[in-house]
């Protein structure tokens, strides 16, 4: 527990009262005692109702996401207040009485483009909460990687043209208590935006999407399973993983259009150094 150290301070303390008065020694190390019990539940209570991770996804499709975070391990990490995952709809921000947060594009060109505005206040709005969090969390909480809590808020700009996304720079956002995700749709948004925030912009891939949905996705499931207490099983998360060998489990053999493919032989062995080598030479 974070704040065991509680329990220690109120053992001590009554040791020390009782040498100085014994009569009372027991009432007061009682009283110390139940002190004790009361601040290390409070802060328990407190670890545990703030999410180690916010994702604050700004998006005019919130919905599209309901599945993916419903199922499996991410369902799970939000049950547990592991991460949690916040929505801002730049219509809820705009100030036209149609909801309509898109316009055609100076200089003329194809689609529509969204309007700056809108996404600068839900960008604000998420900000505001982020730092609420920040500082509610009376105690931050010690990680594998650092402490969180910071006042630092990445905000990324999904867009092709951004750097590539990989396992490395989702173990580096991470390390934050917080972190902001702009979706564009239709032919992108105001690059205004760029200007009044010192954004990221980060790409899934060399490919163009409909929208930011998918690759936001991407992000809070690459992420997610650098939080602690995410996954079940530390090596599960190894960044390692990424260029991990090919992986076999029951029947040891079975047969498929009369060829038997079987289980490779060194896995059956029980020899753990020649497996681990063998798999170092598969990841080559």
């Amino acid at each position: 527990m974070v704040n065991g150290r509680y329990f220690i301070f109120g053992w001590k303390a009554a040791f020390f009262l009782s040498r100085k008065n014994p009569r009372r020694s027991a009432k007061v190390g009682g009283l110390i005692h139940f002190l004790a019990f009361f601040l290390t539940t409070y802060y328990y209570l407190l670890a545990t109702n703030c999410p180690s991770m916010t994702f604050h996804i700004i998006t005019l499709f919130p919905h599209a996401f309901d599945s993916y975070l419903g199922e499996s391990i991410l369902k799970r990490a939000i049950e547990d207040k592991k991460i949690r995952v916040k929505f801002y709809n730049p219509r809820d921000f705009t100030k036209d009485k149609h909801k309509r947060i898109d316009r055609a594009p100076y200089g003329g060109g194809p689609g529509m483009v969204i309007q700056a505005l809108p996404v600068i206040r839900a960008i604000e709005k998420a900000l505001a909460s982020a730092k609420r969090k920040t500082q509610n969390a009376k105690r931050p909480e010690k990680t594998l990687h650092a402490t969180r809590y910071t006042l630092h808020v990445p905000v990324v700009w999904l867009s092709p043209s951004g750097k590539q996304f990989t396992n490395e720079r989702g173990m580096k956002y991470a390390k934050q208590s917080d972190l902001i995700i702009i979706c564009g749709r239709y032919e992108g948004i105001d690059a205004r935006v760029k200007k009044a925030f010192k954004v990221e912009e980060i790409s899934a891939g060399p490919f163009v999407l409909t929208g930011g949905e998918l690759p936001a996705m991407l992000m809070i499931d690459v992420i997610s399973r650098q939080v602690p207490g995410v996954l079940g099983d530390f090596n599960s998360r190894e960044e390692s993983r990424v260029a991990s060998p090919d992986v076999y489990t029951r029947p040891e053999v079975f047969e498929y259009k009369g060829k038997k493919l079987r289980v490779p032989k060194i896995l059956l062995s029980g020899h753990h150094s020649k497996i681990d080598e063998w798999k170092l030479k598969r990841k080559k």
